[in-house]
């Protein structure tokens, strides 16, 4: 097993990752505020993507904070708004 890659444990987060940290929730990037649902890690870095859909971006993982409530439910808004516009 490399050091760059940690076992994962029963929830999918690495073991010592926080558990927001989980693949499907939301984060914000503090490096420029942007917010984002985590997809997954790769190497030394965790992938989000902007709600809605676009581009994933990494981020290292102490870059990334928790959302607060207000933020996590505009993102959720979005996203369902964004599938309402889907055929």
């Amino acid at each position: 097993m490399s050091a760059a890659r940690r076992p994962e444990g029963p929830t999918g987060v690495r073991l010592g990752e926080p558990l927001w940290l989980r693949a499907g929730g939301y984060a914000v990037d503090v490096r420029d505020g942007r917010l984002g649902r985590i997809m997954g890690q790769e190497g030394p870095y965790v992938q989000l993507r902007p709600p809605g859909g676009g581009r994933e971006w990494d981020c290292p993982p102490e870059q990334l904070r928790e959302t607060v409530l207000r933020e996590e439910l505009w993102a959720r808004v979005a996203e369902l708004n964004q599938a309402s516009r889907l055929p």
